[in-house]
């Protein structure tokens, strides 16, 4: 459905996070600077004729480089966007985030935020605002242009004219001005008939903690007991291809094992970037399902990530949880678009 059949944005929150969109010089380099919204009020001021929707400013606590960005922030974020929308009567909000981890903080809103009636649009840009040839005002306005004609309830990602669903993207390039992209990600699930009242955004919701393990040649049951054994109560295991991983190991299953039996959840994903994971393909696959790890289909690993945040952090019975993984929630399980 084109963007403009949804109703226009009338009332935004603009929820300022730090990121490279609002850095300024310091001592030890560019850092993240207060002050963000009377530069924003003042750029807009010389666009007489850029039209965007009322928007109003809060600068959360703390500003960040998102590479210090973490789950109890997304908590904060998550209480800051339902405040706006519940309790100022916001349609809309608009989250500045620096690039390195908004694809993952993106994809954790999604999850979070299930049921929101109100639009949640994350951007950033690859260069601060005010130095030369940078992205931030393009973005920043373009965001809220777009916010303005419209858009579909729930969390998206716009970057340089572009809206991206984001459990299927990534931030692929350090540079440029397109450092997002939808990645070509496939294996399916079926979607949720409904949702457990549990994951309703309203609902609290408590830390998870949750790990990714990359498969390597030669990764033994030593690193992978290491990564279960720290106290997770979830692990994304990144494999190869279709799903396979070292099953003529029997220390290393037995290892996938032992976390079933303890009530960790193991998610599988591809490490390739198209594709994703079919654990009946290869023996080398069914054997892992065998030990308890899940499929995480398509899924990318921002999403998987994400979605395993918000399902252990509703304290739903580990058997739930299970259920919940390989179904599809909020489009993470289906083609991208």
């Amino acid at each position: 459905m084109l963007p403009n059949a949804y109703p226009a944005a009338q009332r935004v929150m603009v929820l300022y996070t730090g990121g490279t969109i609002g850095m300024q010089a310091s001592a030890h380099g560019l850092a993240p600077a207060a002050g963000f919204e009377a530069r924003m009020r003042e750029h807009l001021h010389s666009q007489p004729d850029l039209v965007v929707p009322a928007w109003h400013f809060r600068e959360m606590t703390p500003l960040i480089d998102s590479a210090n960005m973490n789950p109890a922030y997304w908590q904060q974020l998550r209480e800051a966007v339902i405040e706006a929308v519940d309790g100022q009567g916001c349609d809309s909000v608009l989250i500045l985030h620096g690039t390195d981890t908004l694809a993952y903080s993106a994809a954790a809103m999604a999850f979070q935020l299930l049921g929101l009636p109100a639009r949640v649009l994350f951007t950033g840009s690859m260069l601060p605002a005010g130095v030369a040839d940078s992205d931030a005002w393009e973005n920043l306005g373009g965001a809220l242009v777009a916010l303005g004609q419209g858009l579909a309830p729930g969390v998206q990602l716009y970057f340089h004219g572009e809206l991206l669903a984001p459990t299927h993207c990534a931030k692929i390039r350090s540079f440029g001005r397109h450092p997002f992209a939808r990645l070509n990600r496939q294996g399916g699930g079926v979607p949720a008939s409904s949702l457990p009242a549990a994951l309703g955004y309203r609902q609290p919701r408590q830390l998870a903690s949750v790990a990714v393990l990359p498969l390597f040649p030669g990764i033994g049951a030593t690193t992978l007991d290491a990564v279960l054994g720290s106290g997770i109560a979830g692990l994304v295991l990144e494999c190869f291809g279709s799903g396979t991983g070292p099953s003529d190991d029997p220390f290393f299953l037995a290892s996938l094992q032992r976390a079933h039996d303890a009530g960790i959840v193991v998610v599988a994903i591809t490490q390739c970037h198209e594709g994703g994971v079919t654990l009946d393909v290869y023996e080398a696959g069914s054997r892992l399902r065998g030990v308890g790890v899940l499929s995480g289909g398509g899924m990318t690993r921002e999403a998987a990530f994400g979605k395993l945040h918000a399902l252990l952090g509703a304290s739903l019975p580990t058997a739930e949880v299970r259920r919940l993984v390989e179904l599809d929630l909020c489009g993470e399980l289906q083609p991208g678009h």
